[in-house]
């Protein structure tokens, strides 16, 4: 067990005969109790540094493996997000292309039915062309026929006798 200050101002020495002079030991000791005492309490104040030292090494030791451990979870949570992105780019992509090749099949399938009506109205216009052909030339031959004539000079009577009832 370490001396305290106590210990050595209490400490009292046997006497002999040849010894040391008393009062010369007691300053002495005087002097080594205040130095002790001096050095105590410094031990004690870098001691109590020590700890607030400690406390503070703590305290940082666990903001940094805080900061440590946010940073990890950061990083996590940017790669997950990094990643969705990814996933969810790829999707839009998927969609946009399964949007483009539905549009593309709609637009030729339309494509393909205006084709075929087209044809459809050139085959029908050509049946009509020839039907009216046929029409108008049998017309044409009825026309040159000679009944008309008859047909007019009828016609150019009976108008005529109309007026003249008119009148009567």
């Amino acid at each position: 067990m370490p001396l305290t200050p106590l210990d050595i101002h209490n400490k009292e020495f046997s006497r002999r005969l040849r010894g040391y002079d008393e009062d010369e030991v007691n300053e002495f000791l005087d002097q080594i109790i205040k130095d002790y005492e001096s050095v105590i309490r410094e031990n004690k104040d870098f001691q109590n540094q020590l700890i607030n030292i400690q406390e503070k090494l703590d305290h940082f030791s666990n903001i940094e493996e805080s900061l440590s451990k946010t940073i990890i979870v950061a990083q996590e949570a940017a790669d997950e997000v990094r990643n969705n992105a990814k996933k969810e780019a790829q999707l839009i992509l998927k969609e946009a292309e399964k949007n483009a090749d539905r549009i593309i099949n709609e637009s030729l399938s339309k494509s393909r039915r205006v084709s075929l009506e087209v044809e459809e109205l050139k085959k029908q216009a050509s049946v009509y062309r020839a039907r009216f052909r046929v029409l108008v030339e049998a017309q044409l031959e009825l026309l040159s026929q000679e009944g008309w004539e008859s047909l007019e000079a009828e016609r150019a009577n009976s108008r005529e006798e109309r007026e003249v009832r008119e009148i009567y």
